[in-house]
């Protein structure tokens, strides 16, 4: 069985909201105060004896409406759903333990626990007759904590609601639920024996290698134990013999006092005496860490990240133990559930990852049933598989949820998406899970740059949490599955803008290896009795929808053709774009000094170096149709000569450097003017909206 969905109404940063759940494990992300601690929480109340049950004034959802609170008392209503899981061995102690929760008989089975706090039933008509002529909510707020919180009870239900059956403790106490929140204290717990956690794994551990032996019988571990114990028991008890003999003569000095003053009577005196036990021994063993070269140090000279490692270890030991039928007989868990808030804390992303792989094993060896995770590390999502993420997110100020690995349909095309996403879903992509807003680029370039081009213009994109993401130009479609909320409703809601280049192509018609190559923007529709042409429109077509919250930006329809190409085309005379690393950067500067002084098409043709590509710039320049004018021919020679010499990450590196410089220069004399090309404007500028 697992934990399969929740259902929380009103119950703190949740309004209304039902959470699907995986059977194993479930890795929760989101924006602060999205809402994770509280989802974990909101289990806890069923399971965990250490959270406070009944609840108060501050755990109740304040968004309900002032006309809902004049008809009736606010409730806090929790729904937990329990299912059969795949394969699962109906004769197991699960379907027992829920039995008397069930709902649904059929296989598989549900069962459903419901936890409700709400004003006692006699006082709901006080309750609305007083707050009935009040006009704001706060003022009815104020009411219940000051005449009607103390009121307030709590109840589990098991099985329908309507039934109003309490659910049984016995049955509730048989899931072992272990919560380990962010703001912990791990060597606290496990620096000696004397804490509660080290000393019970200690002695259910303690002949370990007697206890798990299988060829032995119960009678004869038994009897192999005990022996030990015994000679144990004679061992301290010599030690402690030994103690008494060096006090012996030093007690008279520090018990003379008691006759002085009569404690001694009736022919008795004080002495010392005792015994130890294995238990007391504990208290004297220490976690240390010890080194091959022979250097012992103790658990708290390690850092927090590995102390927190090891204590997270401990806890599934005890886990372990506390589900261990032969231990702990009637009394033993049957359902263990770990749940960790913020496990990255402290750990850096290798120990991240070594950290999921653990909890993988440790729920294929079944020492753990359920693993809910509450996380902001995009090493831990990229390390995850899909199907185990859940994302809570807000939208007008309501928190809502999306299953990543659900947005995919289930045919060859959906699968196919869903893999490529599976596997370049590496730690700067799962980027695009948390951010509020997404800007979705072809390379490197882009990314580099566009945060820099956004503060051109006057946007700051760190500031609205907006993330920039390279995916590479032919595989948007994959990754906009994750976000298509207006088809798919278990799509994450973000405003997503998409940059890509319209690429212009042509093959020719009769050559027969039908392949498509890149042509100049000028060339489009050149001798068309021998090509066939195309553009990169297909995202346009298919998320046109101004409703969206995708949006696709290309470059003009009649002049663009890459990003590099169009950001010479917007600044065809700015010097500052020839980095150290760009080819030809003599030709280059020459070029725009005879733009900048309006030479001809001509005279700038003849600036151009003697070459097979620059020969073909020319000849199709000067066949371009007639919509091509002469300032327009001039930008797109510049242009093109641009394109082919630069390189892709260098440059952009370069890039990056001298427009930041710039930006510095702003109020100064040697600002040099750089404008944003038009279609990245208008994508920043949307998504900033």
């Amino acid at each position: 069985m697992y934990i399969s969905k929740i259902h929380i109404k009103n119950y703190r940063t949740y309004d209304d909201l039902e959470i699907k759940f995986n059977d194993r494990i479930n890795i929760i992300i989101g924006h602060n105060n999205a809402g994770k601690s509280n989802l974990i929480k909101a289990i806890s109340l069923f399971f965990d004896s250490n959270t406070k049950k009944n609840l108060g004034i501050n755990d109740f959802n304040k968004n309900i409406s002032l006309q809902e609170l004049k008809i009736k008392p606010p409730k806090i209503f929790i729904e937990l759903t329990i299912k059969e899981s795949y394969k699962e061995n109906l004769m197991s102690d699960d379907l027992v333990t829920v039995s008397n929760w069930l709902i649904k008989l059929e296989e598989p089975y549900e069962a459903k626990l419901t936890y409700e706090y709400f004003l006692d039933p006699k006082l709901e008509s006080k309750y609305v007759d007083k707050v009935k002529g009040l006009k704001e909510k706060e003022e009815v707020w104020n009411i219940i904590e000051e005449d009607f919180i103390r009121f307030y009870n709590y109840k589990i239900w098991g099985g329908n609601i309507e039934n109003r059956i309490v659910a049984e403790s016995e049955s509730l106490q048989k899931f072992d639920f272990q919560f380990l929140n962010a703001v912990r204290d791990v060597e606290r717990d496990m620096f000696n024996g004397k804490n509660t956690m080290l000393k019970k794994v200690l002695d259910f551990f303690m002949d370990y290698e007697i206890k798990s032996n299988e060829k032995l019988t119960e009678e004869e571990k038994e009897s192999k134990i005990r022996t030990k114990k015994v000679e144990f028991s004679k061992e301290a008890n010599g030690v402690l013999d030994r103690l008494k003999q060096r006090v012996e003569k030093g007690k008279e000095q520090v018990l003379s006092y008691s006759n002085e003053i009569g404690a001694s009577f009736d022919k008795s005196h004080p002495n010392f005496d005792g015994k130890m036990s294995e238990e007391e021994f504990y208290s004297t063993l220490k976690l240390i860490v010890e080194y091959e070269t022979g250097v012992k140090i103790p658990i708290s000279n390690n850092g927090l990240g590995y102390n927190n490692l090891i204590f997270m270890s401990l806890l599934l030991a005890k886990m372990q133990i506390d589900s261990d039928g032969k231990y702990l007989g009637s009394n033993a868990k049957i359902f263990p559930i770990l749940a960790i808030e913020e496990p990255e804390a402290h750990l850096h992303p290798s120990m991240q990852f070594q950290f999921l792989k653990f909890l993988n094993k440790n729920l294929s060896d079944n020492r753990v049933r359920q693993i809910f995770i509450t996380t902001h590390s995009t090493h831990i999502v990229s390390s995850a598989d899909l199907d185990q993420i859940i994302c809570l997110y807000r939208n007008e100020d309501k928190i809502n949820v999306a299953y990543p690995g659900q947005v995919f349909e289930n045919n060859k095309e959906g699968l196919k998406s869903k893999n490529y996403v599976q596997r370049f879903l590496d730690s700067t992509k799962s980027d695009m899970l948390f951010a509020d807003r997404v800007i979705l680029v072809e390379g490197l370039a882009e990314q580099l740059l566009l945060s820099i081009f956004a503060e051109y213009i006057g946007f700051l994109l760190e500031e609205k949490h907006i993330a920039v993401i390279s995916v590479g130009g032919r595989y948007f479609d994959h990754f906009l599955k994750l976000f298509d909320f207006k088809n798919n409703k278990n799509a994450l809601y973000r405003k997503i803008a998409c940059i890509t280049d319209i690429d212009p192509t042509r093959k020719s018609k009769n050559s027969g290896d039908g392949k498509l190559k890149k042509i100049y923007p000028y060339e489009y529709n050149m001798e068309l009795e021998e090509y066939d042409y195309k553009k990169n429109t297909k995202l346009n077509q298919k998320y046109d929808e101004l409703d969206s919250n995708i949006r696709i930006f290309t470059q003009d329809d009649k002049i663009g053709k890459t990003f590099e190409y169009d950001l010479v085309l917007h600044n065809p005379t700015l010097e500052l774009l020839i980095t150290d690393s760009t080819k030809n950067k003599g030709e280059l500067k020459n070029l725009m000094k005879a733009l900048y002084e309006d030479k001809s098409v001509k005279e700038i043709e003849d600036l151009l170096g003697n070459s097979k590509e620059n020969n073909r710039i020319k000849d199709s320049i000067n066949k371009a149709n007639d919509e091509w004018d002469d300032e327009s021919k001039k930008r797109a020679i510049i242009a093109s000569r641009y394109l082919n010499s630069v390189g892709k990450g260098e440059n952009a590196l370069e890039l990056a450097y001298v427009l930041k410089e710039n930006l510095r220069n702003k109020e100064e004399d040697n600002y040099k003017e750089f404008i944003v090309p038009k279609y990245i404007e208008d994508a920043i500028k949307w998504v900033c909206e």
